[in-house]
């Protein structure tokens, strides 16, 4: 858990900043706030389902799309590792994360916040907070945020990392009686950025000739209502959320016009959970609840190719089989059209029961997960081209090409999820103890829209007899992705509370692991399908350590050796070799000192002095295992100086400027990388009245 402190100061404002922070927990910046994968033990994938999810005051969002977004006013934030599927249900195989913002009936005031750094970096914000009565209470608040970027494209001289962020909020808190409680949250984001800053290694350069931006729109409002009776409790959870976002790139990254990608969605998702619980001060302890959502989305994914890639990627097929009669498309660009419409509702039952005996808990559970996928889609294209006779330069024959298709799938999962965990308190003055746990979890299966352009392409290709005959039910569908969670572990506290700490040993069993891999025939892209078995194996110790009341120091290490167990992308096999992306370790360290100068005083308080440290690595960018990023280390730091209202921040990331890679993908036979963000300083100023 990262309580308030913590959050201010490490700067936490998105779900991003816990990287690191949490052992074997990583959210890597490349692209956009639309397009980073989060990898926990060993478990992620860089399209479709997240592995972990995403709580924000108990609504759980959705759209993974969507998980990048800056949060004002956090109070805490708590990860759960490991599988969380038997109460939270889909897509916390990794695990969980429940991000809490300030409530006014437990903080009343007026937050101010104004932060400038290097690459003019920008952020605002202001927030108030109101306890009208015993009874209820309102607070809203603002959020601005942006940057100029730091990396130019050398085609046209411009930064493409620019980025500006505004989200609004209101929490209402209403308590009719002693027994009722109810909370509704609404918050709304405007977020708009160029990204993608992808450099070709062959050039050293970031230089593509087509536009890119991510533009994204969402709101989202959660109502909880909680019932107390004498002997348990009933809660209703109820959520409403919106995305409308474009994703649009220059999907080749190099100056030649080969072809540009657009995803433009709009997407509605409604959740319902119901949970009713015993009263914790009993020696067994129960909850029961029904959880069911409900979403869809419209997408258009049309793909232009243009002058170059025409050439490159048809014209020099077919006329290197025949070169006598060479083939002239009848125009240097047109659009293979996609577009799709996917309504996805699911229901589950879940009960959790846990006994007291003596110094031993135990604790099992069960869910019941039914989920339907439909996909309706549409797909069209319409050119042509000419058969040109070499010896004469006449035309043999020409043809237009007109492909209109469509068509609906469905798939069904059911899924059972269970839970086994034994706690052993030991008899210590501090709440310290022993447990071990087996449990299970999944992440969705579905459809992978991105693979149309290409099923598309390969029935043009067909045309020209060199294209493979996709099934699209086969190419198009993947399932769910299994893993069962084996763990042992520690919690210890002080009798003092001074010291805190956490330690854990993993075994993780992932079956038909959701892969990207190159289909048969000359396609541009890769699909999600199942294709692999993994297994992770690791450990992750976290401590805080507070000497004083005025010195302390956060440590946290995971370890996490992830390996293919089967994967044959059928190109290789890659048994045994790490799977990509996922570091090897992770290493945060901080230390702080508080040094008090007059705790009477309205403009000088307190000066607090902080280092930190954050280490990632090693990591595989591909299955082969034959491209890599070394461990890297970040050094930070910062100063306070406190007074009774405010706080003055002058802080430091990467001050050694430390070199690194992000990200690294192949795309038509080039390879692109990502590099992580230089040295950044900046000040901070935070007002509380």
């Amino acid at each position: 858990m990262l309580g308030k402190r913590d959050v201010e100061r490490n700067g936490i404002v998105t779900v991003r900043g816990v990287s690191d922070l949490v052992p074997n927990f990583i959210l890597p910046e490349y692209g956009s706030r639309m397009t980073s994968t989060i990898y926990v033990r060993g478990l992620g994938a860089r399209i479709d389902q997240p592995s972990m999810g995403l709580n924000i005051d108990n609504v759980p969002v959705m759209c993974k799309e969507n998980y990048d977004f800056d949060i004002a006013d956090i109070a805490r934030v708590e990860m759960l590792r490991g599988p969380q599927s038997t109460l939270y249900g889909r897509n916390t195989m990794g695990g969980l994360m429940n991000v809490y913002t300030l409530s006014p009936m437990s903080w009343q005031g007026t937050r101010l916040i104004a932060e400038m750094a290097s690459h003019l970096s920008m952020k605002f914000g202001a927030s108030h907070y109101a306890k009208v009565n015993e009874h209820f209470g309102i607070a809203g608040g603002i959020y601005y945020t942006s940057t100029k970027g730091q990396y130019k494209n050398e085609y046209n001289s411009r930064l493409c990392d620019w980025e500006w962020q505004g989200t609004g909020r209101v929490k209402l808190v209403w308590l009719p009686s002693s027994s009722l409680t109810l909370s509704n949250t609404l918050s709304a984001s405007i977020s708009r950025q160029g990204g993608y800053p992808y450099e070709w290694v062959e050039t050293g350069q970031i230089a593509y000739n087509d536009t890119c931006f991510y533009r994204r729109t969402s709101v989202m409002d959660g109502l909880m209502i909680t019932k107390r009776f004498d002997r348990w409790s009933l809660s209703s959870i109820t959520s409403y959320q919106y995305i409308d976002d474009n994703m649009t790139l220059d999907q080749d990254f190099t100056p030649l016009p080969y072809f540009t990608l657009t995803q433009a969605r709009r997407e509605h998702a409604v959740t319902q959970d119901v949970v009713a619980r015993g009263k914790d001060d009993h020696a067994y302890k129960w909850l029961v609840g029904a959880f069911g959502f409900y979403r869809r989305y419209r997408m258009d994914a049309p793909v232009t190719f243009k002058d170059t890639g025409i050439k490159a990627l048809i014209e020099d097929h077919i006329n290197g089989m025949n070169p006598y009669y060479p083939v002239v498309w009848n125009e240097r660009s047109f659009v293979l059209g996609s577009d799709f419409t996917n309504p996805t509702w699911g229901v589950a039952l879940y009960h959790q029961s846990s006994i007291d005996w003596q110094r031993f808990t135990f604790t099992a559970g069960l869910r019941l997960d039914y989920e339907h996928a439909s996909l309706n889609y549409h797909s069209e294209t319409h050119t042509g081209y000419q058969v040109i006779e070499s010896v004469t330069g006449g035309v043999y024959h020409s043809e237009n090409i007109d492909i209109d298709d469509g068509g609906s799938l469905s798939k069904h999962f059911v899924e059972l999820l269970p839970k086994f965990s034994i706690t052993y308190h030991l008899a210590t003055a501090g709440k310290s103890s022993l447990y071990a746990s087996v449990s299970k979890g999944y992440k969705a299966g579905g459809f992978n829209t991105q693979m149309f352009s290409d099923v598309l392409q390969q029935r043009l290709m067909g045309i020209l007899g060199i294209g493979a005959a996709y099934d699209v039910n086969d190419i198009v569908g993947y399932k769910p992705e299994k893993a069962w969670n084996y763990e042992v572990g520690a919690h210890f506290e002080s009798a003092n509370n001074r010291v805190k700490g956490d330690i854990a040993l993993f075994y993780i069993d992932c079956r038909d692991r959701q892969m990207t891999i190159f289909p048969d025939g000359t396609t541009t892209g890769r699909i999600m399908t199942n294709a692999g078995k993994t297994r992770s194996l690791g450990a992750e110790a976290s401590t805080t350590i507070n000497f004083t009341d005025n010195l302390g120091m956060n440590l946290s290490y995971g370890y996490c050796d992830a390996r293919f167990v089967e994967y044959n992308d059928g190109k290789a096999d890659y048994k045994d070799k790490l799977v990509p992306y996922s570091p090897k370790h992770t290493l945060f360290a901080q230390a702080f000192y508080t040094y008090n100068i007059n705790g009477d005083s309205d403009w000088a308080r307190s000066i607090t002095l902080d280092a930190s440290v954050k280490g990632t690595g090693e990591i595989y960018w591909n299955e082969a295992n034959t491209l890599r990023q070394p461990f890297y280390a970040l050094l930070g730091s910062s100063i306070t100086l406190a007074g009774r209202h405010y706080s003055l921040q002058l802080w430091g990331q990467n001050l050694t400027g430390t070199r690194y890679n992000t990200f690294y993908f192949v795309s038509i036979s080039h390879d692109f990388l990502q590099r992580g963000r230089g040295r950044m300083l900046g000040t901070t100023l935070r007002i509380n009245i």
